[in-house]
């Protein structure tokens, strides 16, 4: 039951409701993202070896969701992680 509106000019159009949930996913992906970047950052402070660091950053630009999970949970432990 997807109601278009016809915005004037050019052939742009709007969506009804279901445009209302395109906010949710963006900020699920902000969130992400974020925690991709703390993940990564934490990742070159720890004292871990360079090939492990290289790994798990890998691991985590590719996997952005699975990766972060993963990391929080078998990651390295010190100090400054």
């Amino acid at each position: 039951m997807s109601r278009r509106i016809r915005n004037g000019g050019f052939g742009t159009e709007r969506k009804g409701p279901e445009m209302m949930n395109m906010g949710y996913n963006s900020l699920w992906g902000l969130l992400i993202l974020a925690g991709d970047i703390w993940a990564i950052i934490n990742i070159f402070q720890s004292s871990v070896s360079n090939e492990k660091k290289l790994i798990w950053t890998i691991a985590v630009v590719l996997l952005p969701l699975l990766g972060l999970i993963l990391w929080y949970f078998l990651g390295p432990r010190n100090g400054k992680v």
